[in-house]
C-alpha cells in the first residue's frame, strides 16, 4: 500500500457496506483532527477492555495519555490495541424504521502501543496541550517532575486501519417512496459556548485570547 493510504488488511476490509470505506491517509487524518477524544481496546488475561482518553496526532504516529498508576496501562506497552474515533453526524430518518441509520465518519487503527521513554515525554505532553488547546502552554506554570512521573505516554503508527463515513438522505424500498412519511435528515454537530471562569480566578483576569479564538475542528 502507498505511502497516501493505510494498509489494507483482512481486519479492515470492509464487507458490508464496502463503498463507505476509505484508506486515503488524508481523509484518516481529517477525522483523527477533529476530535480529541477516542477510544482504547485491549485485551488483558484474556478479557477485553475499552478505555476513552484524549488523542493527538503528528505525522503518521497517534499518541494518547493516561496515569502511570494505571494497572492496565502498564500491561499494554508493546502490546496490541485497537484505537477507534467517531463523529456522530446526524439522524437518518427514512420510510421504515429498517431503514433508519446515522450520519458518521469514523477511523478504527490497529497496532502496538509503544511507551514514550521521560526523554522525549514531556515534549509530548506540550504537543497535546497545544493540540488540545493552541496557545494554552506558554500560559501555564511549568509542569513538575512529578506531574511527568505521573502522566504515561503511548504511540502508535497510522499504518493498519479504515475510515467509514455515511452521508446523505435515507436509502428506502423502491415502493415506500409514494408513501406520506417524511423522511430526511436530523444534522447534529458540537458547538461551543461562552467561556465559564472559574469562581477561584485571581480578581481582573480576563478570558485570554486563545480561549477566545478557539474553534471546534
Amino acid at each position: 500500500m502507498s505511502k497516501e493510504h493505510l494498509k489494507k488488511t483482512d481486519r479492515t476490509n470492509l464487507v458490508r457496506n464496502p463503498s463507505r470505506a476509505d484508506y486515503d491517509r488524508d481523509v484518516v487524518n481529517g477525522i483523527i483532527d477533529a476530535t480529541s477524544l477516542c477510544h482504547v481496546s485491549y485485551i488483558i488475561d484474556g478479557r477485553p477492555y475499552v478505555t476513552p482518553t484524549l488523542q493527538w496526532r503528528e505525522g503518521d504516529t497517534i499518541y494518547w495519555h493516561g496515569s502511570s498508576a494505571s494497572r492496565f496501562l502498564r500491561q499494554i506497552v508493546n502490546k496490541e490495541v485497537c484505537i477507534s474515533i467517531t463523529h456522530f453526524d446526524g439522524i437518518v430518518l427514512a420510510r421504515s424504521a429498517f431503514h433508519h441509520s446515522i450520519n458518521y465518519r469514523s477511523v478504527m487503527l490497529f497496532g502496538d502501543a509503544h511507551k514514550i521513554e521521560d526523554g522525549d515525554k514531556n515534549q509530548l505532553l506540550e504537543d497535546f496541550v497545544e493540540a488540545l488547546i493552541p496557545g494554552r502552554w506558554e500560559t501555564l506554570r511549568p509542569m513538575t517532575d512529578q506531574e511527568a512521573k505521573a502522566t504515561t505516554v503511548f504511540s502508535m503508527p497510522i499504518d493498519e486501519g479504515s475510515a467509514k463515513v455515511r452521508t446523505g438522505y435515507p436509502i428506502d424500498d423502491d415502493e415506500d417512496y409514494s408513501l406520506p412519511i417524511w423522511a430526511g435528515v436530523l444534522p447534529i454537530s458540537q458547538t461551543l459556548h461562552a467561556p465559564k471562569a472559574d469562581p477561584k480566578n485571581l480578581a481582573g483576569l480576563e478570558v485570554p485570547k486563545h480561549v477566545r479564538d478557539y474553534s471546534l475542528g
